[in-house]
């Protein structure tokens, strides 16, 4: 499904406070997600990381969500979930401030995103925490269920695919 080019200018707030969007971003290949931290899908935070290390040199990139919507499995401060992120899992990729991806405030930027269908062509609600959501540079979007692995063969090819289509 295409992205509309309004993705990019969806205001942001990334996980230090700092308003934005990610405008920086279009062109590239990028990779949403809603993640937490005391999840049993959390361990995909090193398949995320070892993405982020592997394909970004050539302009791809993660962009970590956090979200307490799950059975409160990201309770902490922006600021602890940084800290855990990074001294836990290594992570380089950007984070952003939490968000709600389902329900009354919803974020805008997943009211965008849950447009997207997944393979088996349901689109709708986030499932869970580590929903993926793979945005090509042409904005096409294509979306990976939570139980999904990041370093799923499918999704490494839609990566891979998604990578050739980069402007150097």
């Amino acid at each position: 499904m295409a992205a509309t080019e309004d993705l990019y200018d969806i205001p942001v707030t990334t996980i230090d406070g700092k308003e934005t969007t990610l405008a920086d971003y279009r062109g590239k290949v990028v990779m949403i997600v809603n993640v937490a931290s005391k999840c049993g899908l959390t361990p995909q935070y090193e398949q995320l990381e070892a993405l982020q290390r592997e394909y970004g040199p050539r302009g791809f990139t993660v962009l970590g969500f956090p979200c307490n919507q799950f059975m409160g499995q990201e309770p902490g401060s922006n600021e602890e979930i940084l800290d855990y992120c990074s001294t836990t899992w290594g992570v380089t990729f950007p984070m952003y401030a939490k968000v709600k991806v389902n329900g009354p405030g919803l974020h805008p930027l997943y009211k965008a995103l849950k447009r997207t269908k997944d393979e088996h062509g349901l689109g709708g609600l986030v499932a869970w925490n580590f929903e993926k959501f793979l945005v090509a540079p042409d904005g096409t979007v294509r979306r990976f269920r939570p139980p999904t692995k990041p370093d799923d063969p499918a999704i490494v090819g839609a990566i891979e695919s998604a990578l050739e289509t980069v402007s150097a």
